[in-house]
């Protein structure tokens, strides 16, 4: 990437990822929020990329989507 060129927002590649994941398993928003114990609110949030997520919520959400934190934070390679 060229110096001068803008790398894009990690907060908006989290939310997309975290999209992807959630559509992955057929939830929508609000069964997530219920499974994570998250705030739907909040979780529109993040997937917009409007949050930057705590470490500990990016673990809940791993664990309830059955992935890695690691996965998680896996966006530079979106399907």
């Amino acid at each position: 990437m060229a110096k001068n060129e803008k790398r894009p927002d990690p907060r908006i590649l989290f939310g997309k990822k975290l999209v992807q994941l959630r559509k992955e398993r057929g939830w929508s928003q609000e069964q997530l929020a219920l499974e994570s114990g998250l705030a739907r609110s909040y979780l529109g949030g993040i997937e917009r990329g409007h949050r930057n997520v705590a470490l500990l919520n990016i673990c809940r959400l791993a664990e309830t989507l059955n992935v890695s934190p690691s996965e998680l934070l896996d966006f530079y390679n979106l399907s």
